[in-house]
């Protein structure tokens, strides 16, 4: 029997972009938790005596410059190696952008399979023998796992792979590939990496994406950390996950709901403030607030959104303390009152609601309207369409919430300044 943990996407040092966060927030040591993360993955394979440790891409984030880095990643392995735990891994899309990265010489524990060809290496000592091949460069669209050679009769197999299979939300289809292409190697377990949420893929053979080690924006929420790999017998037995991270992100809805003054919206957010908090599991949580549902307070809110996002600051430090930090605050919220027959009436609120409406369907539906908009979502700024909460103009689903705040934002201030109907 051995055992062995797989990881991928460390992505140490990655800069933390669009992090609306107080002054008072620990912000070095948010933009230290990947580095700690790495070192609980260091020191889980130390306490649990594995065998070796698979590494399955992203080990940096894109062209870093600061050596301090890869240094830091090197005295790393350099505690694995007094062990005598060895490290397998492969370059993944971001690590590929790196010229250091190419430079930087790891610790002799530490194998870096090739990028040119997929390269196999043995474990003798455990009749194990590991495949992969690495990124060469940034974007990866051949089907790398195709090249992969045969299972070795006798041996225990594994496929180290950066990939998004046949497609993953959120990820780029790098080095596509499927279920069936891995099956029909005959490995015993693929060690995958690319996608940063876990996922069990097949149970036979093993096909898994452990995720990676430490959130880093919002829409890498919950628990993040590496997968302990238990083998006897020429089997796979266990493939348990195991919690790396040191602070979490939670996305936390709370609905108002039928909350008929100021006074009562207090409850449901102390409430949805604690849920936010507990789902750190002792960590420090950092979390997106979006409150929903139709309620007499949706002026209010609309009016002064200011003053409650302060509101929920306040409580959240008063709750937390140190621990839950909010990144942002969205208003969903919407009249109590039924608001779809302002749409049907002959007047100005009518007419703009009706408008709106007409937004609906996206980029497509507003080329429709007016062509020149097509070359105006064409020059805004990369840094808007990119980053950890993009604005995607084909998004139809995003373009449904733009309407839906625009109209509900409209609706509220119109009726304030006209009175209630």
């Amino acid at each position: 029997m051995f055992r062995f943990l797989h990881a991928a996407d460390l992505h140490l040092d990655s800069p933390l972009k669009g992090l609306e966060l107080s002054p008072e927030a620990p912000l070095e040591q948010i933009r230290g938790a990947a580095r700690r993360a790495l070192e609980n993955l260091v020191s889980l394979a130390i306490h649990e005596e594995v065998s070796f440790i698979l590494l399955a891409g992203d080990l940096y984030d894109g062209d870093w410059r600061d050596f301090n880095t890869g240094l830091f990643f090197n005295r790393q392995m350099a505690r694995l190696k007094e062990k005598g735990i060895p490290v397998i891994a492969i370059s993944g899309n971001h690590d590929a952008a790196s010229q250091i990265t190419k430079s930087l010489r790891p610790p002799d524990n530490v194998k870096l399979l090739s990028t040119r060809r997929p390269e196999t290496y043995h474990l003798k000592e455990l009749n194990v023998a590991i495949h992969g091949q690495g990124f060469a460069s940034r974007a990866v669209t051949d089907n790398l796992s195709s090249s992969y050679p045969q299972a070795i009769p006798g041996c225990f197999n594994i496929g180290l792979l950066h990939t998004a299979l046949t497609g993953r939300e959120g990820h780029e289809p790098y080095a596509p590939g499927t279920v069936d292409d891995l099956r029909s190697k005959g490995y015993k377990y693929w060690a995958l990496g690319h996608v940063h949420q876990r996922e069990v893929v097949l149970t036979d053979p093993w096909i898994l994406f452990p995720g990676t080690i430490q959130g880093r924006h919002i829409r890498e929420q919950g628990a993040k950390g590496g997968t302990l790999v238990t083998v006897a017998e020429g089997e796979v037995t266990t493939a348990e996950h195991r919690d790396l991270d040191v602070l979490r992100w939670c996305l936390c809805r709370i609905d108002i709901t039928g909350v008929a003054t100021l006074e009562e919206l207090y409850a449901p957010l102390q409430k949805g403030l604690q849920s936010a908090l507990k789902s750190g599991d002792g960590r420090p949580v950092i979390a997106r607030i979006e409150l929903v549902g139709k309620s007499a307070v949706h002026r209010e809110l609309q009016r002064e959104p200011e003053k409650w996002i302060g509101e929920i600051n306040g409580m959240a430090a008063a709750l937390g303390g140190a621990g839950l930090w909010i990144e942002k605050v969205k208003f969903r919220t919407g009249e109590s009152l039924e608001t779809d027959h302002l749409m049907t009436d002959d007047s100005p609120i009518g007419g703009i609601l009706r408008m709106v409406a007409t937004l609906q369907g996206g980029a497509e539906r507003l080329a429709q309207m007016d062509p020149e908009i097509g070359g105006f979502l064409a020059k805004l700024p990369a840094e808007l369409k990119g980053g950890d909460d993009p604005f995607l103009p084909d998004d139809e689903r995003q373009w449904g919430e733009i309407c839906d705040d625009v109209r509900e934002l409209l609706t509220a201030r119109l009726l304030h300044a006209g009175g209630a109907r």
